[in-house]
């Protein structure tokens, strides 16, 4: 089958190639890091110099984009204060991605890098020259020839935080001949809830080879977050001002949230800090919010003095911004896009809001709702849900304390995974 996929693979690119070329030359986030994840730039990989070489190990792990790189915060900072011997190379597959990493990760790891294509040559000069005792593979981004030349070098493969859409479910169905064997070439699949594990093995995996372990945001150290300059005098936040933070929101979110927040601050003191999922989008959202009568400023910006919105145009800041926040709003979910992960915001002791498209996060969104620590909404009850709880003490006390009791109950998950590895390694 992977050599069905490599003709196929070829193929496709030797007849877009006219096209690809331009656009990679043309487009600056793609001309920076498309000669390395061609693996051309390996050398500097090959070459790294490191003072953590003591076992003589190295753990490969590879995160695909922002919010997995998220995700990752807590698995690496674990394995480097369990395994401080053990050199970690760690990569990401978008420019985003790689960007947080160099701010959250980079303390923590020997290395970081942008991924390779998943063009076998390309794949290959990186498996030479990290030489991995191990690959951990964050939440997704499967590849047929990464897995494929791991297991050829009987390299062992760790899925962590392990999640399967209802939509991805679908496609792995329709394509199982693609699926299976890929997903089957992983020594050990951590999914995070038991109807993710439940997927897995009906897609053809063993069920030895698939274990439930939990969230690894649960066990994200929220403290890291509020230790930047996020804060209100710096975005000219008054003490007084309740604040409203809306993350990762998409495209026909914004208008339905400016048009609530508009209704919302003229009936409480109110500061809307919106961080849209692709940041490039905020002058077009700077533009949207003075239609409804808002003065909005961006992060990039110096604070003006007298605004009421603040587009979050930076990477890696939003969860700072929730430690701020009287309210949370988690995007994705008002559109069918699958949702983001709440956790974050309940982690903080914030009430959480988000849309009816939270199939991605559907169990944490459940337990959420379940615990009293989050609220559904709609566009037509997202004004009167969010003015019920910036509005009653009670109620939002109450929603504050059981986000974070939730969280602090799935806290632990940690330990679970560093055995897993410790004997992945042993074998």
């Amino acid at each position: 089958m992977i050599l069905v996929y490599n003709f196929f693979l070829t193929l496709s690119c030797l007849i877009l190639l006219p096209l690809i070329v331009p656009v990679v030359l043309v487009r600056k986030k793609y001309r920076g890091r498309t000669l390395e994840r061609l693996g051309f730039r390996c050398g500097r990989i090959k070459n790294r110099r490191t003072s953590r070489s003591a076992t003589g190990l190295t753990i490969w792990v590879h995160a695909l984009s922002v919010g997995e790189v998220t995700s990752a915060l807590p698995l690496v900072r674990a394995i480097r204060d369990d395994m401080d011997g053990v050199e970690i190379i760690f990569s990401a597959a978008t420019r985003s991605g790689k960007q947080l990493a160099d701010t959250i990760i980079a303390p923590h790891v020997d290395l970081i890098c942008f991924s390779p294509l998943d063009l076998r040559f390309a794949v290959q000069r990186y498996v030479a020259a990290i030489k991995p005792d191990l690959f951990i593979l964050v939440e997704t981004d499967f590849w047929p020839n990464w897995l494929w030349s791991l297991n050829r070098k009987k390299i062992p493969a760790l899925l962590v935080n392990g999640r399967i859409s209802e939509k991805s479910f679908a496609l792995y169905t329709r394509f199982s001949f693609l699926f299976k064997p890929m997903f089957q070439h992983f020594n050990l699949l951590s999914m995070q809830t038991a109807a993710d594990a439940e997927k897995m093995i009906d897609l053809g995996v063993h069920a030895d080879q698939v274990i439930t372990l939990g969230n690894l945001k649960y066990d994200m150290d929220t403290a890291d977050s509020s230790s930047n300059t996020i804060n209100r005098p710096a975005l000219d936040i008054a003490e007084k001002q309740k604040i409203w933070v809306c993350g990762s929101t998409h495209a026909g979110e914004e208008t339905i949230l400016f048009s609530a927040f508009a209704r919302l601050a003229a009936e409480t003191d109110l500061f809307l800090i919106l961080a849209p999922r692709d940041i490039d989008r905020a002058d077009e959202l700077t533009d949207l919010a003075r239609q409804y009568n808002l003065r909005p400023g961006k992060r990039t910006e110096s604070p003006g003095k007298g605004g009421n919105v603040l587009i979050l145009d930076t990477i890696g800041e939003l969860a700072s911004c929730y430690h701020l926040a009287h309210l949370a709003f988690v995007g994705g979910s008002l559109v069918s896009r699958g949702g983001h992960n709440p956790i974050e915001p309940a982690a903080c002791a914030v009430p959480v809001l988000f849309g009816p498209h939270m199939d991605d996060f559907s169990e944490i969104a459940r337990d959420l709702i379940t615990c009293g620590g989050a609220e559904a909404v709609t566009a037509e009850t997202l004004v009167k849900t969010a003015s019920g709880i910036l509005n009653n003490k009670n109620v939002h006390a109450a929603m504050a304390r059981n986000a974070a009791d939730l969280v602090n109950r799935h806290r632990g998950g940690m330990t679970r995974h560093l055995q897993a590895i410790h004997k992945l390694l042993e074998n």
